[in-house]
């Protein structure tokens, strides 16, 4: 729907209320004028302030369109810096230089059953992603999520299920589909290197993943962090600092290292450009793994991938040390240079070629990532990166990482989103959940 023919969210919301389930009552209304107030505007709730999510807070107040209605984290400090920023933002605009109306939650349930709340984003860590993905969906959320979509090839199942159920518009956080990595995708699939046969994608080591991990005896939980519901749905462990928030990374209960932080960036690229291929490959081999060895950080460290697609397209991941993506054909190959962009090719001359107006053309992000999804919830329209693409790139990863534990040649099926003859493969398509945590 182009931006001439805009309709409010209650208007939309009134032609499709058979399709949210429960009461959906709408406060903003979304419209474009010149500088609406906070009661237009959409409101959104950002969960996870930390890290990632601190951005996000920080972007959000900067966009003409969105208001930050309230914060969810389970650390206090996190939470109330994100309140502080909000007030002390929206103060400078308020009447009497004062504004003390940013909502802060614990629990992100709070946040997503609000009536006046009209749009979650997702920042907390990756074992949460699909769970409150899902849930802010069915209570008739749109959702913008942090990549990886989800933790578990079950959870991104349900998220991409639950977007198309209930007609919620999705944004993956893959922001390098917002960048010059489109351009490549596009010379890619107009044939500018012939033939497209393998895809390599390089990721480098976490230097802070590499170093000792040091002392990981349980402690104390901090005064105003609320570890329980930090956990969530992953199993009990007792705390310590090197288990949560920026280390979670390297542990497999909540996130797969690597290959899920800035392997949901390059192989999802890779995908964007295969095309059609997008929808997964039909055997998974890993010829080569290391994981740490700590008692605590578990990830891999090393390791070479390899999926094999129908038609004889291979895709290659590995940590080589580099960070991109390398496009190969039969009459030539493209380097997309992971975070920037920067593209190198062979022969030159590929990177000068225009796409023309009959050719494949990829969605255009406008104004950024971020923004991107603010335009989707005005004009109801698709996203950069949708929930569906989201799931197979973080299908991909996962299946890396279920091929590296069990070491033997996998084979998949795409349909039944099951592994063939592999029960034991299969099972670890989900990730039991702690009660009272389900999907």
């Amino acid at each position: 729907m182009s931006g001439s023919t805009r309709i409010t969210r209650r208007t939309f919301l009134k032609g499709t209320a058979a399709a949210i389930a429960g009461p959906y009552v709408v406060t903003s209304s979304a419209l474009g004028a010149d500088r609406p107030a906070p009661s237009q505007r959409i409101n959104v709730a950002v969960v996870g302030t930390g890290g990632q999510g601190s951005g996000h807070v920080r972007g959000l107040l900067q966009d003409r369109d969105t208001h930050v209605l309230g914060v969810c984290d389970v650390d206090r400090n996190h939470r109330y810096r994100a309140r502080d920023w909000v007030n002390t933002h929206y103060a400078k605009s308020a009447p009497g230089g004062r504004y003390e109306g940013c909502l802060d939650f614990t629990d992100f349930r709070d946040a997503i059953y609000r009536d006046d709340v009209d749009a979650v984003l997702v920042a907390a860590p990756d074992h949460w992603h699909g769970l409150i993905s899902t849930w802010a969906m069915k209570a008739g959320k749109d959702v913008y999520c942090e990549k990886p979509m989800a933790s578990a090839i079950g959870d991104g199942r349900a998220s991409a299920n639950a977007a198309a159920h209930y007609g919620r518009v999705f944004q993956t956080g893959s922001q390098e589909r917002s960048g010059q990595a489109r351009y490549a995708c596009e010379l890619v699939r107009n044939g500018r290197i012939g033939r497209l046969h393998t895809i390599r994608t390089h990721l480098p080591m976490e230097a802070h993943c590499l170093a000792p991990q040091g002392d990981a005896s349980p402690m104390p939980v901090p005064d105003g962090f609320d570890y329980d519901r930090w956990l969530g749905p992953a199993p009990w462990e007792p705390y310590t600092p090197k288990r949560c928030h920026f280390n979670f990374r390297w542990i497999l209960d909540y996130s797969d290292g690597e290959l899920t932080d800035r392997g949901a960036h390059v192989n999802d690229i890779a995908l964007w450009g295969a095309g059609p291929l997008l929808k997964g490959p039909v055997e998974i081999v890993a010829t080569e793994g290391r994981f740490r060895s700590d008692t605590l950080w578990d990830v891999p460290i090393r390791f070479h991938i390899e999926y094999a697609y129908a038609g004889g397209l291979k895709i290659i991941c590995e940590s080589s040390g580099r960070r991109g993506i390398r496009f190969e054909g039969t009459e030539g190959w493209i380097f997309v240079a992971i975070h920037g962009g920067h593209l190198t090719a062979d022969p030159p001359s590929v990177l000068k070629s225009v796409i023309g107006p009959n050719e494949i053309h990829y969605h255009r992000s406008r104004g950024g990532h971020r923004r991107d999804w603010i335009n989707a919830i005005l004009d109801r329209g698709e996203t950069v990166a949708p929930a569906e693409d989201g799931h197979r790139t973080a299908s991909f990863c996962h299946l890396g990482i279920i091929a590296l534990l069990l070491e033997r040649k996998l084979r998949w099926d795409l349909d039944k989103e099951r592994f063939i003859n592999d029960d034991e493969a299969s099972a670890m398509v989900n990730r039991p959940m702690r009660s009272p945590w389900v999907l």
